[in-house]
C-alpha cells in the first residue's frame, strides 16, 4: 500500500511540474505565472479540485508518442471565489506551448459540461500557441467542440476569458463568444492571423503588440473589456468582477454587506450640472456618488468613452449602469457606443441584473462616417436591447434627452419602470437653436426676433415638465436625493415579473 501511495505522489509531482523547471523558469522570466500559480491567485486558498491530472494525448505522428506530459497542457477543475463555486481551465504554456490537442479540448469540454449542469460560471485562463499542428484536424475538431459549448452556455452561466499570453487563429473565437475578456498588458495578444501572415498576404508590417495587444483590443477593436498591468492584478480584478455576478441565470447576484445608508443625501449633486448647457461635466461623479461605498467596476473603460458601462451595488445588490458621458463627444450616441451599451444591457438582462440608466444625450452623432458605417442599424441594437429587457429598469435624465436618443436610452416607452428627471433636464425633439431655425425660418434675418423665439422655446420645452405632464417622466426629483430615490425604486421592483411573447429567439439587428 505504501508503494502505491508513493507512486501516486510521484505521478502527481510529475504532473504538477508541467513542462519542466527550465520552461517554468522561462515563463517566470517573461513576467508570467505558470498555469497552476494563476489558479492559486484566482481561487480561494485550498479550494481547487483538479480533474484529469494524468490525461495525456493520443497522437503518434511526428514522434509525439515519445513526447507525452501528464495533463496535456491544460489544468482543469473547480474551486471557489469568496466561497462561491466556479469552474476553471488554465492553459499551460510550458507543455508544448499550451497547444490545443484533442484530449486538451476534451478536458475543457468536460468542465464546461459540468458548469452547465451544476449552474456555475466558467473562467478560462488562455495562454496557448494555438492548435497542435501534429494532430491536424483532430485539434480543429477540439476547438469546434469548445465553441459549441460556449454557445450553449451563453446566457445560462457567466463565461469569463482571461488572455494571459498568445491567443491566435481559431483559439480567439472561444473567448470572443464569452461574456467578458480581460488581457494582460505587454504579455498577451489576440489575432486571427499573426504578423508574419499579415506581411505575406497584405504587405503590412506590424508587430504582435500593434496587431493584437491589450491596447489595440481595449481601445480600437473593443474585443477586450479591460487590461491590467500583470498576471496578479488581472486575476484579482477578475475575482472582483465575479462578486458582482450570479452563478447562473437561475440565481440572483449575491447580496453583500453594505455600510452606506440607502437614504444618504449628497448636496454636491445639486451643482453638478453647469449653468452653461454646452459645458461638460463628468458623469462618473454621479455614478460614484450613487453607488454603495463609491464602488464601481467599469466595463470597456477605454473604448467608446462617450458611454459608460459597468457594475455598482445598491443596498448590497448588483446593478448594471449605462450612462452617457458628456465629457466625450458631448455624450452623443454613435456606432461604437451603441454596440458597447447594447451588449452590456443584453448581458444584464440575461442574468437578471437590474439596469440603471443615466441620461445626458444630445442625439446621435451626425456625419457621413457614421451613416456609411451603419449607425442606423447599430443604434437599433441599443434600442432593441433596452426594448427586449425585462429586468427592473430605472432611468434618470440629468440634462439633455433629445430626439430619437431620448427614446433609445431606456425611456418610459421601452418599458422603463421608474423614469426620473432632474429639474435641469431638457426633454425635446431637438435643442432650442435648431428647433427655432426650422420653426421660424422666415425670421432668420432678424437676430432679436430669433433670440426671443429661442428664449421662449427654452422656457416652454427645455425642461422636464412637458414630459412629466404626459406621464413619460414619473417624477422630477432633487439631484441630492438621487441615491435615495434610486435605492427605493429598485427595492420596489425586486418582485417584478415580466415576460416577452414566446419565440425561439429574437433577430436583433446585428
Amino acid at each position: 500500500m505504501k508503494d502505491i501511495l508513493e507512486q501516486l505522489e510521484t505521478r502527481r509531482a510529475e504532473a504538477r511540474a508541467g513542462g519542466g523547471q527550465a520552461r517554468v523558469d522561462a515563463q517566470h522570466a517573461k513576467g508570467k505565472l505558470t498555469a497552476r500559480e494563476r489558479i492559486e491567485v484566482l481561487l480561494d486558498e485550498g479550494s481547487f479540485e483538479e480533474f484529469d491530472m494524468f490525461v495525456t494525448h493520443r497522437a503518434t505522428d511526428f514522434g509525439m508518442a515519445e513526447n507525452k506530459v501528464a495533463g496535456d497542457g491544460v489544468v482543469t477543475g473547480w474551486g471557489t471565489i469568496n466561497g462561491r463555486q466556479v469552474y476553471v481551465f488554465s492553459q499551460d504554456f510550458t507543455v508544448l506551448g499550451g497547444s490545443l490537442s484533442e484530449t486538451h479540448a476534451n478536458k475543457i469540454c468536460k468542465i464546461m459540461d459540468m458548469a452547465l449542469q451544476n449552474g456555475a460560471p466558467v473562467i478560462g485562463l488562455n495562454d496557448s500557441g494555438g492548435a497542435r499542428i501534429q494532430e491536424g484536424v483532430a485539434s480543429l475538431a477540439g476547438y469546434a467542440e469548445v465553441f459549441q459549448r460556449n454557445v450553449l452556455a451563453s446566457g445560462v452561466v457567466p463565461q469569463i476569458s482571461v488572455i494571459m499570453g498568445p491567443c491566435a487563429g481559431g483559439a480567439v473565437y472561444s473567448p470572443a463568444m464569452t461574456d467578458f475578456i480581460f488581457m494582460v498588458k505587454d504579455s498577451s495578444y489576440m489575432f486571427v492571423t499573426g504578423p508574419d501572415v499579415v506581411k505575406t498576404v497584405t504587405n503590412e508590417v506590424v508587430t504582435a503588440e500593434e496587431l493584437g495587444g491589450a491596447s489595440t483590443h481595449t481601445r480600437k477593436s473593443s474585443v477586450a473589456d479591460g487590461a491590467y498591468e500583470n498576471d496578479v492584478e488581472t486575476l484579482l480584478e477578475v475575482r472582483r468582477l465575479f462578486d458582482f455576478l450570479p452563478l447562473s441565470n437561475r440565481q440572483k447576484p449575491p447580496v453583500r454587506p453594505f455600510f452606506d445608508a440607502p437614504g444618504r443625501l449628497d448636496d454636491s449633486l445639486d451643482t453638478l450640472i453647469p449653468a452653461n448647457p454646452n459645458m461638460p461635466y463628468d458623469m462618473k461623479e454621479l455614478i460614484l456618488k450613487v453607488a454603495d461605498e463609491s464602488d464601481f467596476f467599469e466595463i470597456q473603460a477605454d473604448f467608446a468613452k462617450n458611454i459608460i458601462t459597468g457594475f455598482i451595488r445598491l443596498e448590497g445588490r448588483t446593478v448594471g449602469v449605462v450612462a452617457n458621458q458628456p465629457m466625450v463627444l458631448a455624450g452623443c450616441l454613435d456606432i461604437d457606443s451603441s454596440r458597447k451599451a447594447a451588449r452590456f444591457v443584453r448581458f444584464c438582462d440575461a442574468f437578471e441584473i437590474p439596469i440603471l440608466t443615466l441620461v445626458d444625450v444630445p442625439g446621435f452623432l451626425p456625419g457621413t462616417g457614421q451613416e456609411y458605417g451603419g449607425v442606423i442599424k447599430h443604434g437599433a441594437k441599443l434600442l432593441f436591447a433596452y426594448g427586449e429587457a425585462t429586468v427592473p429598469k430605472v432611468t434618470i435624465i440629468t440634462r439633455k434627452a433629445y430626439g430619437g436618443a431620448y427614446d433609445v436610452m431606456a425611456s418610459k416607452h421601452l418599458r422603463g419602470d421608474f423614469n426620473y428627471a432632474w429639474p435641469t433636464a431638457e426633454i425635446a425633439v431637438m435643442g432650442a437653436k435648431g428647433a427655432v431655425e426650422i420653426l421660424y425660418r422666415s425670421e432668420l434675418g432678424d437676430a432679436d426676433k430669433i433670440a426671443a423665439r429661442t428664449a421662449d422655446y427654452e422656457k416652454n420645452f427645455a425642461n422636464p415638465f412637458k414630459a412629466a405632464e404626459r406621464g413619460f417622466i414619473d417624477e422630477v426629483i432633487l439631484p441630492h436625493s438621487t441615491r435615495r430615490r434610486v435605492c427605493r425604486a429598485f427595492a420596489a421592483l425586486r418582485g417584478k415579473q415580466l415576460k416577452n411573447p414566446w419565440k425561439k429567439h429574437d433577430n436583433i439587428p446585428l
